[in-house]
């Protein structure tokens, strides 16, 4: 028997988030180093996945199939094609960051009396909610996917309520029933949106006498398995619902911008960059591959809503008074657009958007992660509490405005390639579609130069005049993710060779073609 390397890719951090959990009370800086040796050494398995991994070769690879409860034919049945292989790298890169920008946010707090926060806890919830989305990237069963689908909920529920943001202009019993409020939303929204999923899955399961994704979508490909339409339009209907909450698509949105607003920011990276990747993921994996025709015929409307998540996403982060918030908004624009590119049904807006949620999550993770560092330094997240900050803190200010100018796409940055992408490939089939989704990068220049001018030019502010520069750890937390974001600006190919087999596949189970362009003949 081969090594099984995606369970082990899973497994370290679960067993490592016991392990943290388990040191001793006092012991906060070895649970520290212990979660992040953890992230660091999945990282190093996760990186085998990838050089193991041929895009040339099957479509899933790495597989492997056991039988977990055969009586209700459930397995426990794993593999990556070039979509999965991509975003389990990109939790593995992205985990080891977070826990470094998070390395005092739960420590001991002073509100008068000393009140304990569980640090060890702090670190074993990040790592446990690690093994369960990268086990819901390579699940290929589907109830499989449904268990840690959900019980991914659990962590990030006690990391939103429990470990929220210090930085609250209310004082601290405003800011905690804010933060439960925050996560009892995010909970409640992502539980009913997973409770109609679970019906869909029975039902997927009563007419395919299994959940097998591959032995479904084969038997649905050679006509053995024969859905009626309406049976297949309600069970898409209970997927994508589910995908639609958690990715977050207008209008099931509005968990977000509390959950963020009150996290802490490596937290609220956690969420946005990693967490909501599931959903659109799992769009391309199980709604397209599972319903081909229901998703053919819901796609209008799809279109229609993700356009206007992301003028209305856009236009709200013009309007934040909140940083984190505003980056909030900002990435429910940006998920409009990854399922817009999903379901234009094009090559191209499917490897766009694929390509898209790799570089949202790195872009994304360096904005909120230095304005994460610039809260904590100020104790606000209000942007008219800032000014002047380039002047005495210029690196700080220097890295958070390549992370803005990644957010709005700036030509030589990654998420530009991927945003052009997802337009050329909507215009193709829906020009309108696509002419008005052109309108969010305007506005995401508007949001993203705005915040920057408010925050880190004009005059310096007596409360930002003594804010330290960078420090190391920092230094090490943001360099990298920037690097990224130039190296994948400028050559985008590594990502793409790997993902477009995977997109080829994915448009030969819905049947697509991408329409040729209609060239006058010369005359």
């Amino acid at each position: 028997m081969s090594f099984p390397l995606l369970t082990a890719t899973a497994a370290l951090p679960a067993i490592g988030a016991i392990a943290t959990a388990a040191v001793p009370a006092a012991q906060r800086t070895a649970a520290k180093w212990l979660a992040l040796l953890v992230s660091l050494a999945t990282l190093v398995l996760a990186a085998i996945v990838l050089v193991r991994f041929d895009p040339d070769g099957d479509r899933y690879q790495l597989t492997e199939s056991h039988w977990w409860i055969k009586d209700f034919g459930v397995k426990y049945e794993l593999g990556v094609d070039g979509i999965g292989v991509a975003l389990v790298a990109l939790t593995a890169l992205l985990i080891p960051f977070i826990i470094l920008a998070g390395w005092h946010d739960a420590d001991p707090l002073e509100t008068g009396n000393t009140r304990w926060r569980p640090t060890q806890g702090f670190f074993a919830l990040i790592l446990a909610v690690e093994a369960m989305v990268i086990l819901s990237f390579e699940a290929t069963d589907v109830f499989l996917f449904y268990i840690f689908f959900e019980a991914m909920l659990i962590p990030m529920y006690f990391l939103i309520g429990g470990f929220g943001d210090r930085a609250h202009e209310h004082g601290e019993e405003t800011a905690s029933t804010q933060r439960s409020y925050a996560a009892v939303k995010f909970l409640l929204y992502n539980l009913v949106g997973g409770l109609i999923m679970l019906a869909a899955v029975i039902g997927l399961y009563v007419v395919a006498g299994n959940f097998s994704l591959q032995e479904i979508a084969e038997a649905r490909a050679n006509g053995s398995l024969d859905l009626a339409t309406n049976t297949e339009r309600w069970l898409f209907l209970g997927f994508f619902f589910a995908f639609a909450v958690k990715a977050p698509l207008w209008p099931l949105h509005t968990w977000l911008p509390n959950a963020m607003g009150e996290a802490t920011a490596p937290v609220a990276v956690l969420i946005t960059a990693v967490v909501d990747k599931v959903g659109t993921f799992a769009m391309l994996r199980f709604c397209l591959q599972l319903f081909p025709e229901a998703s053919k015929w819901a796609t209008p409307a799809i279109l229609v809503l993700a356009v206007i998540s992301i003028i209305y996403g856009a236009l709200l982060a013009v309007g934040q008074r909140d940083i984190k918030r505003l980056v909030a908004y900002a990435s429910i624009s940006h998920f409009g657009f990854i399922i817009m590119g999903i379901f234009a049904m094009t090559s191209q807006g499917q490897s766009g958007a694929t390509l898209y949620m790799v570089n949202h999550g790195i872009s994304t993770a360096a904005l909120m992660l230095v304005a994460g560092f610039l809260i904590s330094r100020r104790g606000s997240r209000l942007i008219a509490d800032y000014g002047g900050v380039q002047k005495v803190a210029p690196v700080l200010a220097g890295t958070f405005l390549i992370g803005g100018l990644a957010t709005l796409s700036l030509p030589g940055l990654a998420p530009f390639v991927s945003e052009f992408l997802v337009l050329v490939g909507t215009f193709a089939r829906y020009p309108v579609i696509g002419i008005i989704a052109t309108f969010g990068i305007v506005l995401a220049a508007l949001y993203t130069l705005v915040l920057y001018q408010r925050t880190m030019t004009g005059p310096v502010k007596p409360e930002v005049a003594a804010m330290p520069d960078l420090r190391v750890r920092e230094l090490v937390v943001v360099a990298p993710l920037v690097v990224l974001l130039i190296f994948l600006g400028v050559y985008p190919k590594p990502v793409t060779d790997i993902v477009n087999p995977a997109v080829k596949a994915t448009m030969s189970d819905v049947q697509k073609k991408d329409p040729q362009p209609e060239v006058e003949a010369a005359k």
